[in-house]
């Protein structure tokens, strides 16, 4: 079984002149170019489900819908002349794809 990791506070380095955020020390800033003025600072611990895709309302935001409910609309294709390529494509292009 593996070990579980420590937590370990994050930190990140910032620029006392113009604020600047550096994610390691360096002797110079890299944004405002001033020697020796980033201090270290404690950041809050990161959040463990992940960033949340634009328009996540919620947990309940998605409803499953059976595969046998979808209707599968057979549409006219437009052909590329490769015949290998249409038949991966299922017979050619959608129009408007």
């Amino acid at each position: 079984m593996a070990k579980a990791r420590p937590k370990t506070a994050r930190t990140a380095y910032v620029c006392t002149l113009c604020g600047g955020e550096h994610p390691k020390w360096q002797g110079q800033c890299a944004d405002c170019g001033a020697w020796n003025t980033l201090g270290e600072v404690a950041l809050a611990p990161a959040s463990r489900a992940g960033p949340r895709p634009a328009g996540w309302s919620g947990e309940d935001s998605a409803k499953v819908t059976p595969l046998s409910a979808v209707s599968a609309d057979e549409t006219a294709r437009v052909s590329t002349g490769i015949g290998e390529l249409d038949r991966v494509l299922g017979g050619g292009l959608v129009p408007g794809s």
